[in-house]
């Protein structure tokens, strides 16, 4: 009880005091989550959005003035522990669903000069992540671009503990290390197709 009125509480506070870019009704933020006033310029969150303890929201450049790259839409579901680095773009659409432990980042460390320490060199440039609408990423997934768009079409599921570094089509099941297409939907039969790649 003590911990709902704490998230509750902290969810108003956060609406009231962060510059976010956009922030919508029924949103709940619990009150354990790592999501700095310094970047949540470069956040938009929609109605009805959910993110679970222990979850990060990230922007690794803190930039004024710039469009947000994080955006996150009406009714998506952040599991426990997640993390969401957005440099460039990072967009959830309606209904996501992600379970516990998953990563999604835009970029990553830069290692080109081998004579010095990686975390002296920053990030890479990186790409674009967009999670169509109504997709279940199971729990551990990662997905991370480093270039270009990586784009996972709607109504797609990405099964636990998978890496996914390219973009998939809509209604696609998806899994492994790095990640394949499993199965798809097929329109004219209404059924799922397996698939060996």
């Amino acid at each position: 009880m003590f911990g709902a009125l704490l998230t509750k509480a902290r969810t108003v506070w956060m609406r009231l005091t962060y510059p976010f870019a956009g922030f919508g009704n029924g949103v709940s933020i619990h009150h354990s989550c790592d999501l700095s006033r310094t970047v949540s310029n470069r956040i938009q969150i929609g109605n009805d959005v959910y993110i679970a303890d222990g979850s990060w929201l990230t922007c690794p450049e803190r930039v004024l003035g710039e469009p947000p790259t994080i955006i996150l839409g009406n009714g998506c579901k952040i599991g426990r522990r997640c993390t969401l680095s957005g440099k460039n773009h990072v967009q959830l659409e309606e209904d996501v669903l992600l379970a516990p432990s998953v990563l999604i980042m835009d970029h990553n460390h830069e290692y080109s000069d081998v004579e010095r320490p990686i975390y002296e060199q920053g990030i890479t440039p990186g790409g674009r992540i967009v999670i169509e609408r109504n997709c279940w990423l199971g729990y551990g997934v990662t997905i991370l671009c480093n270039r270009g768009e990586l784009r996972i079409g709607r109504n797609s599921i990405v099964g636990a503990g998978s890496v996914v570094t390219r973009s998939f089509p809509p209604f696609s099941v998806v899994g492994g290390n790095p990640a394949v297409l499993l199965k798809s939907f097929d329109q004219k039969t209404k059924q799922w197709v397996k698939h060996s790649e």
